[in-house]
């Protein structure tokens, strides 16, 4: 760039058109610098909320929290909400009424401390939530039920860098024709041009960056391999958790009875499923709430209920079980396919989760109650889960699993400490999970 505005000054007949060249090249960059410095700079409130809240928490309705729009409306003020955010735990500790009266009307379901998120980034969550507007529905006739993606700025990122890269390309030719046409002027020899496909500096250029693109794919790749992420396989029935948990509140716990007292959640049985469907033996609500999949097939409810009925061998004319000669139940286990896969080498267990750490559904399925096809929402990585034990309170009070614990328990009433993480009560030892 110093040689470039050096040259500027090579005559006196070329000085206009130089400048003008030069501040053309400038004013280009300030405009797209200044333009959309607002975009770079500002926190992305969907972002963060989608990345922080989205799991527990919508916009419009209460889920595992309540929801958030104008949410802001009902604190005390705003450096009370900073401090919910921050570390709830240690306002319901000190008695806060406001706290503990959100605590109590939510089950006593601790919110996840966020002290990583600062103040500008929070504002920009409640913004954007006060801002939030309920998608219109799509009709299932032009490919309604699929979910909408969420808006991303990538596309400014895009055209910003394309056009920085373009003037860049402009500045560096001005330049070499400048310098150029200087040394003609001076009787200077200009060195010959080499094509860029012949340049070993280009050439030694791109070699490094596909070098460092292809290690850095091959890494990426490796990495994610076994992930399962977004994995939605086709299932032998069209089962709707959001009719069943959303619509009609069912209870995990009553489907998937072992979440709260076995290392597995459970598959329910047809005999659970045949519990309410000896009774409902169609779908009546297609108007409210059309079934469609993610590829925007529209899916008839009643049909699939019929498909239950052959698993589970029951006949409903006669409303009663089909028996062989031996009068055995004529039924057949349904062939779901798993979506939650862990590798071998790692233990889990549901009953400790829910039960003695209080950890709801959604925090690892996302928001389940709202899902149609089932999907695996969180990466459920090694490092998704040690993130979660730094960052999530233990269910210390009138919890007697923890009661061993006495020196917490004393920092807790001496005020020492505001909460106890996973990882204070040794959540982060290898053993805890591979052994």
């Amino acid at each position: 760039m110093l040689k470039f505005f050096n040259f500027i000054s090579v005559s006196e007949s070329n000085k206009p058109t130089y400048r003008k060249i030069a501040l053309s090249a400038f004013f280009i960059f300030a405009t797209l610098l200044f333009s959309n410095f607002s975009a770079l700079a500002a926190p992305d409130g969907k972002a963060l909320f989608q990345s922080n809240c989205a799991s527990c928490h919508n916009p419009l309705k209460d889920a595992t929290g309540p929801a958030l729009k104008n949410i802001d409306k009902t604190f005390p003020n705003k450096d009370w909400g900073y401090k919910w955010i921050h570390n709830s735990s240690a306002l319901i500790a000190a008695g806060d009424p406001t706290a503990v009266a959100i605590f109590t009307k939510f089950n006593k379901t601790q919110m996840t401390a966020f002290p990583q998120l600062s103040t500008d980034e929070i504002d920009a969550i409640l913004k954007y939530v006060d801002n939030y507007e309920a998608p219109a529905a799509a009709a299932p006739a032009a490919g309604g039920g699929e979910t909408a993606q969420p808006e991303s700025n990538g596309w400014l990122y895009t055209v910003i860098t394309l056009a920085l890269l373009l003037l860049v390309l402009v500045l560096w030719r001005a330049n070499r024709t400048l310098r150029r046409a200087a040394n003609e002027k001076e009787g200077l020899p200009n060195e010959k041009e080499i094509p860029l496909y012949r340049s070993k500096t280009v050439i030694a250029v791109v070699s490094i960056v596909i070098f460092i693109a292809a290690g850095y794919w091959m890494v990426n790749g490796a990495i994610n391999m076994g992930r399962q992420q977004n994995y939605q396989p086709l299932q032998p029935i069209f089962y709707s958790h959001a009719v069943h948990a959303g619509i009609n509140q069912i209870n995990c716990l009553y489907c998937h009875a072992g979440a709260e007292k076995s290392r597995q959640a459970m598959i329910p049985s047809t005999n659970i499923c045949m519990n309410c469907h000896k009774q409902i033996n169609e779908y009546t609500g297609s108007k409210d709430h059309p079934l469609v999949t993610a590829e925007g097939k529209t899916i008839d409810g009643t049909a699939e209920i019929h498909k239950l009925y052959e698993y589970a061998g029951w006949d409903p004319e006669k409303k009663d079980y089909k028996r062989d000669a031996n009068g055995n139940i004529m039924a057949k286990p349904v062939a779901w396919t798993k979506i939650h896969n862990l590798p071998d080498h790692v233990y889990f267990n549901h009953s400790q989760h829910v039960k003695v750490g209080q950890v709801q559904c959604q925090r690892c399925h996302g928001p389940i109650q709202e899902m149609d096809e089932v999907f695996q929402f969180a990466p459920l990585s090694m490092g998704w889960c040690i993130n979660c034990h730094r960052q999530t309170q233990v269910q210390f009070a009138n919890n007697d699993y923890y009661t061993i614990f006495q020196k917490y328990h004393q920092e807790l009433k001496d005020g020492k400490r505001t909460g106890v993480t996973v990882e204070d009560i040794g959540g982060l030892e290898c053993q805890r999970c591979h052994y």
